[in-house]
Formats: C-alpha cells, structure tokens, sequence
C-alpha cells in the first residue's frame, strides 16, 4: 500500500472516530439529564434566589398523629410557615391533624397517595397517585394543589411530565438542606446541617413520620431559635416561588 494509501486510511479511521465521539456525546447529553436542564426549564425547583433573608421549611410524608402536631407546636409559638408533602393516604387517616395544618397558615403539598416507587410506576398510575392524593388533600384544605414532590426525590422525563399534564410543579430542596433526618443522625448534625448551610431561598427537607421523629421535633426548636436570630423569616414553598428575583445558582 501506498504512503497516500496509509494516510488516506488513517484520515478516515479518525473522521469515523470524531463522528462516535460526538454521537456518544449528544446521546449522554439527551439522556442524562440533570438538575441544570430541568432547572433551566422552569420544570423543577431546588431553591428560589431572592434577596429576601427568607427559606421554606419543608416536611414529607405525614401527617402523623404524634409528631405533627408537636412540630405544629413550635412553629406557632415561633409565628412560623411551613409546606407539608403529605401523603393521600395518610390525610385519609389524620384528617383532622391536616386540618390543623392548614387552619394555622401552612400549606400543604401533593406527595402522592401511597409513596409508590418512581422508578418503577408507570406514567398512568403516577397520575393517578397524583390525582387521587389531590381530590383527597383539596377536600381538606380547601385549595387548589400545584406544588408536587416526588417520593424518593426522583426526577426525570417521566415524572416531571407526569406532574406538569396534572397541572403541577416539581419542588424538591436545596441539595445542603437535606436534614437525612429519617435516619435519625442526631440532633446536633440535623441542626449543624441546617443552620449553617442557611441561605436565602434554602429549602430544606425533614420528615414529620416514617419512624421516631423526635430528633426531628428538638432540632427544629434549635433550627427556629437560631434563624430567627439571624434574621431569617419561615415562608411556604408557595410564598417563597412568588420571591424568586432571578435563576436560582446551585448552592
């Protein structure tokens, strides 16, 4: 073979592998899809910018009839907002625990009705988690839901879809304010992991059931004490939206 012939060959060997490369580039791109594509789209929200010395308290899975209302306590003794993410199914069976939940100005949020797995759910019976918890949980508050998190915090085409053909937006928490409270870290890590990673439009994630929540109760006493010394105010997911002054930047 000529010299023409080795360099001919080599100029297509490479051509074919830049053309792969690319492919295999814009395939990862299409299918992996993060928090700054969905975040770009408006389709999810992890926190809100905003200059206000404001951050959402938020709470998944209750209501729960020994916990809740102690974490009810303490943000109406500190004048305090918060969103609930409840389950349908558990609004069935503490109806009068959500009702107090929204006579003293929280809010509450569609989490689905059983806590099904995301991974696995089929887009139909996503929507029908969706819709089932929201007849269920606007019979006790009176309002129309907009606000949906995902169990799990799973987030994809599917889901996100699933939640805006149902006339929802997906809100899941600041990736430094999730308390992991569910695995009962301790009280001063709950705390420590709220306070100081506290910033304007945080949302943070506890959970008011799903075990011993007492951790859970003593570090939002601390947590309150302490933003409210540093002049932070406790608004509702739905307030904070309203906040927003531009694109949120990762924290």
């Amino acid at each position: 073979m000529t010299i023409r012939g080795v360099v001919g060959r080599f100029l297509l060997f490479s051509c074919c592998l830049i053309i792969l490369f690319i492919s295999g580039m814009n395939f990862v791109h299409a299918e992996d899809k993060g928090r700054f594509y969905y975040e770009k789209r408006g389709d999810v929200v992890w926190e809100v910018a905003t200059e206000q010395k404001v951050i959402a308290l938020t709470f998944d899975d209750g209501p729960d009839p020994v916990y809740t209302p102690q974490i009810l306590d303490l943000l109406k003794q500190h004048r305090a907002k918060a969103t609930f993410f409840v389950l349908g199914s558990r609004v069935e069976q503490y109806p009068d625990v959500a009702k107090r939940e929204v006579l003293e100005g929280h809010e509450l949020a569609n989490h689905t009705y059983g806590h099904p797995g995301m991974r696995q759910i089929s887009e139909q019976n996503l929507l029908g988690e969706i819709e089932k918890a929201h007849k269920i949980i606007k019979a006790v508050s009176g309002k129309k839901l907009n606000i949906f998190r995902p169990p799990g915090g799973v987030y994809n085409e599917k889901v996100v879809n699933t939640a805006k053909a149902a006339g929802y937006i997906v809100v899941m928490w600041s990736w430094n304010q999730d308390t992991r409270d569910w695995s009962n870290p301790g009280v001063r890590r709950i705390v420590d992991r709220v306070v100081k990673n506290a910033h304007n439009g945080g949302i943070v994630l506890f959970h008011d059931t799903g075990g011993n929540r007492s951790q859970t109760v003593a570090a939002l006493e601390q947590i309150l004490i302490k933003l409210e010394q540093e002049g932070y105010r406790f608004v509702t997911v739905s307030e904070l939206l309203q906040m927003q002054t531009r694109p949120a930047l990762p924290h």
